[in-house]
This record gives C-alpha cells, structure tokens and sequence, in this order.
C-alpha cells in the first residue's frame, strides 16, 4: 500500500464534502464512553522512505520458514507449491481483480471459482460448496448458524478437540445470539464417545467435530456420526484438513451434513499466518441456508457455456433479516492458488502428498518417541501429519536452543497449558535427513 497523507486542509475539503465542521461531529453515533481520550502513544511522524528503512529491519529479524528446517503446524503448513502456481496467480487478470459482480466481464473469475467449488465437492464427498469463507474459523461459526436457521434448535456441541483459536472465533461470533455452547470432553487426545453420548439429546441442535484434531488425532467420525444420528434434527459439521481427505475416508461418507476447513495448506504459503481461506461444503437441500456466495454454471441464450453469482442470500442482496450471513465477499486470490494447485497435483499428486506427509510423520514420531525422556503425548491415537511429544525440559527451552542450528522445532504447547509439550507437523517437503537432523538435535538437548 503506498505512503499517503493527508493535510489539514485537505481533511477540512473532506468534512465540508460530507456536510459537517469537524471530526467530532462525524463520529456523533458513538457513545463518548466508547471515544479514546487523548492522543495514541505514538512516535514522531516519519518519512516514507524511514518507514521502509524500519519496517524491512523488522521483518528481517523474522525466522523464515524457507531457511530453516521448520516443524512448525498447528493449522497452518509449510507444504510444497509448484512455481506454476504463483506464476499463474499472478496474471494481472486474476492478481487485480476484484469481485465478479459484472458476469459479463468476469467470466474467467467465475469459471475458476466454479471449478475451486466442484473440486471441494470431490475432497469432502459432498454436493455443493460456496465460493470460500475467510478461514476454517469463521467457516465452522457460519455452520452452527447454518444449523440454527435449519432446524431452530440453539445448542452446539464442540470438542474439546477443537483447536483453541477456532473456539475463540466461534464465541465471538455467537454471542448474543441466543446460541448454546457446550463442550465434549476428550479422552487420550480424542473425543470421549461416552461423555458425547450422554450429551445428545433432541435439544441438540449441532455437533462439530474436528479431524485431525487439534493435536494432529484422527477422530472416529463413524462412531461420533451414528451418536449424532440419534437426534434426527441435529447436524453433524466437520471440520477436516483437505490434505488429509485425499487418503482418509470423505466426510460425507460417515454422515457429515456440512464439511468445513482451512484450505491454506491448498497452494498458499504461509505468510506469517495468513491470508487463509476457509471452504465450506454441504447438501443440495441446504443450499439456501449456506452463506457466502455461490457461483452456477449455466447456458447463454446461444447456447454457449457460462457462470454467474447465484443463490445470493447475502445482506449486499437481500434484506438483512433475511440474510444468511454477513459475508459478502470470498477470499478469491487464496481459492484460485487452491484451484490451479489441485489442477496441477492431480488426484495422484494429492495422494503422494498426503503419503507421504503421513509416512514421514509416523517416522519422525517413532524415532523421538526412542529417545529417553521423551514420549508421544497420545500413544494410542492414530495421527495423519501432526503429533504432541512429553519433553523432559520445557519445550520453549528446546525451540531457543535448536534455532541457532536452523531448526525450529515445532509448537510450544505452553501457550494451551502445558510447557513441557511440543507439537510438530511434517510434510512432504522433509527429507529423511531433516527428520534426522532434529532427531539427532533432540539427543544433544537430552544429553546436556
């Protein structure tokens, strides 16, 4: 984004175009309690070129990802992109574009994210999927509203599974809405079935289920499927990695009504956390109560083939109390990467990478799991890519004493309760030579 001021005078030209004297005089529908008082500590205003002086010291103190042999996961992964991706992405008719609100210049907008929906209709098993939601997150909060308008029942179960950082967006999103949230016990880093089951009952309006977990364990979505089935009106969302899908069983096979996920490890980088994208996927008969946008494939009046926005249930469309959600837009950039890195993987390339990802994970798993004073924090559950070890010292003490050999070890569990927890993720990028070079640096930390 480029350096642009703005002078008083030109502030002044500003407020007289709107039709008010000041500042104050804008901002009159907010509460004074709700006004900062004073001024913001700040320092000194500075130049565009200083900023940029600061702002690249800054960012070159960061450990990147690329330069180290990094373990880090947790909900986003280092996977490998082929440089045809951002090469296509990078077209100008597709990096400035905006949204395709004029169908008849955004044909090309509309056909990739018609193929993006179609592809996210095969990983998750089920028939129609939105244009994307901004993050897994959002995508799971949007379900349980999804499930409220469906069925008017205002209790959701969630995991104790979930990955914390979701929880948090879903409270966000669902309070003052009259939306009951009750959490599922787990037991040995899965869902306790029996707890689940004492829970259910016809008040029941939702259950989320998340795998791989948070910790990397694969649920037993059967099993928490037929405990859902027990209330006919409650709905079952799940939440999966799509990397996974390509060698786990499709949620829709186990019963899943709505399938969402972060998408991310799809063709995007990391990028310091984000952007992300979420996709979300469900049945044909609940298209009308999905959020989002939606784009349909149909025919011109000469017959020829041709996309528009559908199904447009959104505030920019329709009244607001009868909009199914907030979110106008879709994170069109991350869903095209998603789109043209699935086109180039290739249902075979999508198998080798989640086999791969799986097998180097077991590997690294095991090989820690044989050094003493270290453990699996979950020994009998089954992971895909993603695992928690018991650490002898704390596991931030392990992370600062392997960066200077260029590993970053994975993530602290500190920060959700225990210190002397590590989570690492592996993928298809580790060589066994990665995976051994942390096995042996995990000996010398032992041996200190």
């Amino acid at each position: 984004m480029p350096y642009i001021s703005n002078t008083p005078e030109e502030r002044r030209a500003m407020l007289e175009k709107i039709g008010v004297t000041d500042f104050d005089q804008l901002i009159t529908a907010i509460p004074p309690q709700m006004r900062l008082e004073g001024l913001l500590d700040m320092d000194e205003p500075l130049s565009e070129l200083e900023i940029t002086r600061r702002i690249q010291k800054q960012t070159c103190g960061d450990v990147c990802t690329q330069a180290v042999n990094s373990f880090l996961g947790a909900g986003v992964y280092d996977h490998f992109i082929p440089a045809a991706v951002d090469a296509i992405i990078s077209r100008p008719e597709f990096h400035t574009a905006y949204t395709p609100y004029q169908a008849e210049v955004s044909q090309g907008t509309l056909q990739f994210i018609y193929e993006y929906q179609t592809m996210i209709c095969e990983l998750t098993g089920m028939e129609i999927a939105n244009a994307s939601m901004y993050d897994a997150a959002s995508a799971i909060a949007e379900a349980i509203l999804m499930a409220v308008r469906k069925n008017r029942l205002t209790k959701a179960i969630l995991p104790a599974t979930l990955h914390p950082e979701y929880l948090r967006v879903i409270r966000i999103y669902t309070e003052g809405l009259g939306i009951e949230l009750l959490t599922a016990p787990a037991k040995d880093g899965l869902i306790d079935l029996d707890a689940l089951e004492a829970m259910m009952d016809d008040t029941v309006g939702s259950v989320v289920l998340q795998t791989p977990n948070f910790w990397g364990n694969i649920e037993d979505g059967e099993a928490i499927g037929r405990l859902v089935r027990k209330n006919e009106k409650a709905l079952y969302i799940v939440c999966a990695s799509p990397i996974s899908l390509a060698i786990l069983k499709a949620p829709a096979a186990y019963g899943a009504d709505i399938v969402v996920g972060e998408g991310q490890a799809l063709g995007n980088n990391m990028n310091v956390g984000g952007p992300l994208f979420g996709f979300f996927a469900t049945k044909l008969e609940m298209a009308r109560q999905m959020p989002g946008r939606i784009v349909g494939g149909t025919l011109d009046k000469e017959g020829r083939r041709a996309y528009a926005l559908t199904l447009q249930a959104r505030e920019q469309h329709i009244r607001r109390a009868k909009a199914t959600s907030n979110i106008c837009s879709n994170q069109s950039l991350c869903t095209l990467a998603a789109c043209v890195y699935m086109s180039l993987m290739g249902r075979e390339g999508m198998v080798e990478v989640a086999t791969q990802s799986a097998q180097k994970a077991h590997y690294l798993a095991r090989e820690i799991a044989s050094i003493k004073g270290f453990s699996l924090a979950y020994p009998d559950a089954p992971f895909f890519n993603e695992f928690v070890i018991n650490t002898p010292i704390p596991a931030a003490e392990i992370i600062s004493r392997l960066l200077p050999q260029g590993i970053y070890a994975g993530v602290d569990m500190a920060r959700w309760g225990n210190d002397h927890q590590l989570m690492l993720a592996v993928t298809e990028k580790k060589s066994k030579a990665d995976l051994d070079a942390l096995v042996k640096a995990l000996q010398e930390v032992r041996d200190v």
